[in-house]
């Protein structure tokens, strides 16, 4: 079964009620594997209202969640290293190892922020 790994644009658009967002999870729910990166999990509850708690918790206890390994942490200080932009995040360099060490795809809307030519890449197509 392929496996996703969700960047936190869809998921917060997913939050917010965003039809576009809970149509492409749907969708991809029916034939892949949903994941995400533990540093996902930090970006939404970071930026959560106390209100969104349930709503966020129920979310995310539905994906599989991936923690930072060894493996994960080398490959992403390489992509920071290799990579020439120096806006390139860490934050962004973990998730992109991560997807790259479970053999996901990285469904995400900010494609930029991902420049790594090893990834294997999906924008979901929708607009607010």
């Amino acid at each position: 079964m392929k496996k996703f790994l969700i960047d936190s644009d869809i998921l917060i658009d997913f939050l917010r009620g965003i039809e576009g967002a809970r149509n492409y999870l749907s969708i991809l729910s029916k034939d892949a594997t949903l994941c995400c990166s533990v540093i996902t999990i930090a970006e939404i509850y970071a930026g959560m209202r106390k209100t969104e708690e349930k709503k966020t918790t129920t979310l995310l206890d539905g994906l599989f969640s991936i923690p930072i390994s060894e493996e994960i942490a080398r490959i992403a200080g390489e992509f920071k290293r290799d990579t020439k932009s120096q806006k390139l995040e860490l934050d962004n360099c973990l998730i992109a190892a991560t997807a790259l060490a479970e053999n996901a795809v990285l469904a995400t809307k900010n494609l930029k922020h991902y420049p790594m030519k090893k990834l294997n890449l999906e924008s979901p197509g929708y607009h607010q």
